[in-house]
């Protein structure tokens, strides 16, 4: 794929999920393209939320909204230590297109269904979508890997300790049951 050239949104998201670095520089470039990796961020949130049916409304309600503004977190702390840090050149809607197109790979998160193999398929399609993301970064930011790895690293990070805390604090301030098993 040529950069220069412009593809389907379909064929962006293939060529995304194959970690084709010329369709990261595509969607980096296209300034149209925002909405179609938002797009496809709300398919991999569909299939997150197909996945986690099992555990009713609130997984499902859950899935979507975590992936939605996971997306735009991600992209929004990436672009600041991406470029504060590390000094990358990207603005946040190029993370927001090369990250959206990143989570392609999510769409088999719907075969975490899969009995038996349902948790070691949502941990490759993980992996998958965090090698994609790396690549995103990379393209976008206009780094080395290795740049590219400590900026998803770190952002990570950022994300990860102030939710462990927060969710935390909130399970801590659950009510104790009830022997017998009734809640308050």
């Amino acid at each position: 794929m040529e950069a220069t050239q412009s593809h389907s949104w379909i064929q962006r998201a293939l060529g995304a999920a194959k970690l084709d670095v010329n369709t990261y520089e595509e969607v980096e470039a296209d300034r149209t393209a925002t909405g179609q990796a938002a797009g496809v961020v709300a398919v991999v949130a569909v299939a997150q939320a197909i996945a986690s049916a099992g555990q009713g409304a609130p997984g499902i309600i859950a899935a979507v909204i975590g992936s939605i503004l996971g997306w735009l977190i991600w992209a929004g702390i990436t672009n600041l230590i991406g470029t504060r840090v590390f000094g990358g050149t990207a603005d946040w809607g190029e993370l927001l297109r090369t990250l959206g197109f990143a989570h392609a790979p999510g769409v088999f998160y719907v075969l975490g269904l899969v009995p038996g193999v349902g948790p070691f398929i949502a941990f490759a399609v993980a992996i998958w979508t965090l090698v994609a993301g790396i690549v995103g970064i990379r393209q976008a930011l206009d780094f080395s890997t290795g740049k590219a790895v400590l900026t998803a690293v770190l952002g990570w990070l950022v994300i990860i300790i102030p939710l462990a805390i927060l969710l935390g604090t909130v399970a801590s301030h659950q009510p104790a049951a009830i022997p017998g098993g009734a809640a308050p």
